[in-house]
């Protein structure tokens, strides 16, 4: 009895052991589980959170580099171009290709699409409206805007980047980029993880697992669904709750899911994307970790009661850990494998974007050598409009030259030397004021190659009369001169500013002809660091249907023959290189205003041609 008593007791020490041992072993062993399958489930959050930044990151600079192209800037200058959408649309395809991306499109201010990448396609956004997207509003505000949204055209998800497009200062529409992370979402299928991702509102539109797709975690309150149909997020699709609870054990996050009639329990670990505002979220099915909780118990128990496990189970756990460790080191290899790849994806785009560059610069050396020729044709066309009446001012000098010399010839035949000598200082007078008129036309014909500096107008203005005083003379037109005591000086070229007054007053003179008042007013006044001189006449105008066009290259209302259209054109971009501006009005009382401000010159020094 004894020794059955002692066994008896025995075993009944051996069970309150084990039982002491069960259920603070089971947390601690639960606990230990949860925390290396939290480190697990972190390596594949970061991982990826990586893979989504880097593959957004890619595109993110691209709309506003897009937005600054020529081709872009001239549609939404003038949207109802045909041949500027078609040349977009090609460009916009070619890019959208070369880029991989979803699409590219280009939207007015309203709101509609103009050009897009898949305009020849049968899910064409050309004409489709997109202005209550939050990022065509953020845009439009002058921000770099960020949206994932279902289209609700191509029914297709993507990640929308847009940037507002500026001429001149102003936006005058949108681009956006929209980029497929399809390629991603499909890596997430069939792993050891479930992943997805999360709008502001729970919503999952990014998951491993399809019968989660458009779930709401959070409850779908009347609010937050309002919010999600103002942007049309997910354009048609059902949105649907998806049955969970939450609970917290030891500083971990547990969440239960109804999922096709099973419930089942998930280690989750989130992440918040702050540039993309979504949340990526990793689930780690927690059965596993019970089943090794359960197993981990079970060793201790037999422990007790067989020392010799120990060994095995100490090797066992120090296993487990080199290969926590090896995979610790595969998923740091791996990540820095991807690192490089974007890295050589970075590089790639950014030589690219150095040989446009590049290649922006050469066309803008061969603008600034296109307008020069301009203004040398628009000089060479005004000096041959005057050469009628020209010659006809060389011609009266000329007669009389040839009448001085015949009544010279008399007067000295009748031995009248004084009379025969004053003829001649007529004739080397007339001889002077024709060569006058030569040296400035020649002067005004040449090609100009002045520096800006101090330009008196006092001097500019006598001489701009050698050349007009012809046309003036045809036209019966009086130039009407004040430019005030002492003459004001500018910041200028001498001979350009010539050449834009030559403009001015030679249309002035054009329409006055025919008029009862033929008078052209010259007025300079000071205006504090500005000097603003006017050219005023007394014609018809400028009618209001062609005053925004009027400084417009090759725009004229004159007849066949009688211009280029090149002269106001020219003379607004010399004045703009000048540093001033040029702007016409009507005066109450008739006729057109011509108005140039230009920087005051503190002092007067030669001009270089």
């Amino acid at each position: 009895m004894t020794q059955r008593f002692r066994v008896l007791v025995g075993l009944c020490l051996l069970l309150a052991v084990c039982y002491a041992a069960i259920f603070p072993g089971r947390e601690l062993a639960t606990r230990s589980y949860m925390n290396e399958a939290s480190l697990q489930a972190g390596s594949a959050l970061r991982l990826a959170v990586s893979a989504l930044a880097g593959h957004l990151s890619r595109y993110e600079p691209l709309p506003e580099l897009i937005a600054d192209h020529d081709d872009i800037k001239q549609l939404v200058s003038d949207p109802d171009n045909q041949a500027l959408r078609d040349k977009a649309n090609t460009y916009l395809k070619e890019i959208n290709s070369l880029l991989e991306s979803s699409d590219i499109y280009v939207m007015r201010m309203n709101g509609d699409t103009i050009a897009a990448s898949n305009h020849d396609g049968p899910t064409s956004f050309v004409g489709e409206n997109f202005s209550y997207r939050p990022y065509f509003q953020d845009a439009a505000k002058g921000s770099q805007a960020r949206f994932y949204a279902l289209g609700t055209t191509s029914l297709k998800r993507g990640y929308y980047f847009a940037s507002p497009i500026r001429v001149n200062e102003t936006i005058r529409g949108v681009i956006v980029f929209k980029v497929d992370i399809d390629s991603i979402e499909a890596s997430w299928k069939g792993g050891e993880y479930k992943i997805f991702v999360s709008d502001p509102e729970g919503i999952i539109f990014m998951t491993g697992s399809p019968e989660w797709l458009y779930s709401g975690i959070l409850p779908l309150t009347g609010e937050r669904l309002d919010r999600t149909q103002a942007s049309r997020r997910y354009a048609e699709a059902v949105l649907k709750p998806l049955p969970i609870s939450e609970q917290r054990v030891g500083g971990h996050r547990l969440i239960t899911i109804a999922d096709v009639g099973a419930t089942r329990e998930y280690l989750t670990l989130s992440h918040y994307m702050d540039d993309a505002d979504w949340t990526v979220s990793v689930l780690m099915d927690t059965s596993s970790v019970h089943a090794q909780a359960r197993t981990m118990l079970i060793a201790v128990l037999l422990s007790i009661g067989l020392s010799g496990l120990v060994v095995a189970i100490v090797l066992q756990r120090r296993a487990r850990a080199q290969e926590r460790m090896r995979m610790q080191i595969d998923a740091r290899s791996e990540l820095e494998q991807r690192v490089e790849e974007r890295t050589a994806d970075l590089a790639r785009v950014n030589q690219r974007i150095e040989e446009e560059i590049g290649e922006r610069r050469l066309t803008e050396r061969k603008l600034r050598q296109t307008q020069a020729d301009l203004i040398q044709a628009g000089k060479l066309a005004g000096l041959g409009q005057m050469s009628a009446a020209l010659s006809h001012e060389l011609n009266q000098p000329l007669a009389a030259a040839k009448t001085y010399v015949d009544s010279a010839a008399m007067l000295i035949a009748r031995n009248r030397v004084d009379e025969a000598r004053d003829n001649l200082s007529r004739i080397s007078a007339l001889i002077d004021r024709m060569a006058s008129i030569s040296k400035h036309l020649r002067n005004f014909a040449r090609k100009p190659n002045e520096k800006i500096g101090p330009v008196s107008l006092a001097a500019v203005m006598a001489d701009t009369l050698e050349i007009v005083s012809a046309r003036l003379k045809v036209a019966d037109a009086t130039l009407v001169i004040d430019l005030g005591e002492p003459s004001a000086a500018v910041q200028a070229g001498s001979v350009r500013l010539q050449q834009v007054l030559v403009n001015i007053i030679t249309n002035a003179a054009d329409a006055v002809e025919g008029f009862d008042d033929r008078r052209i007013h010259v007025v300079a006044a000071s205006d504090g660091a500005k000097v603003v001189l006017t050219v005023r006449d007394h014609g018809p105008g400028v009618p209001p249907s062609i005053a925004d066009r009027i400084f417009d290259p090759f725009f004229s209302t004159k007849g066949v023959g009688r211009g280029l259209g090149l002269g106001l054109s020219i003379s607004y971009n010399i004045i703009r290189d000048f540093g001033g501006s040029l702007s016409v009005v009507n005066a109450q009382d008739g006729g057109a205003e011509f108005r140039i401000v230009l920087d005051a010159a503190p002092a007067i020094s030669e001009a270089a041609e």
